[in-house]
This record gives structure tokens, sequence and C-alpha cells, in this order.
């Protein structure tokens, strides 16, 4: 397990755990990564992640990309 942050990009990966706070696991499960889920980064824009998640690419910082695990 490690998180999305290292995930090579172009590369599916699995959602194993969300992490962070309540508040912070409702926000990201509200855009689609949930346990289970399939996610792909498709690239890294100055510390910021590009991913694509349920058919949908969504940007999400580095801090929360760090509380996904793959």
């Amino acid at each position: 397990m490690m998180p999305l942050v290292l995930a090579s990009p172009e590369e599916e990966n699995i959602i194993l755990r969300v992490g962070g706070s309540p508040e912070m696991k409702k926000h990201l499960e509200d855009m689609g990564f949930v346990v289970g889920g399939a996610v792909t980064v498709m690239n890294t824009i100055g510390g910021n992640l590009i991913v694509k998640v349920k058919e949908s690419r969504v940007a999400i910082s580095r801090e929360m990309a760090g509380k996904i695990f793959v």
C-alpha cells in the first residue's frame, strides 16, 4: 500500500484506503474516491495531480493525494 502521490502515471490503481479527517474523507468520497474504486494518475502539475476517477478527470492537491492509499 502506498499513497497516491507515489503512483506511476497512466497506471490504473485500486483505492485501498481513504484517510484524513472526517470532513476530508467525505469530500474525497463525494468526488468518487471510494475504497475498491479505480484511480489513474494522468499528470502532475506544480505538485498537484490530475487523476481519472469514475470516468472523470479531477485535480487534487498533493495533500489530498497523500490521504488516498492504493
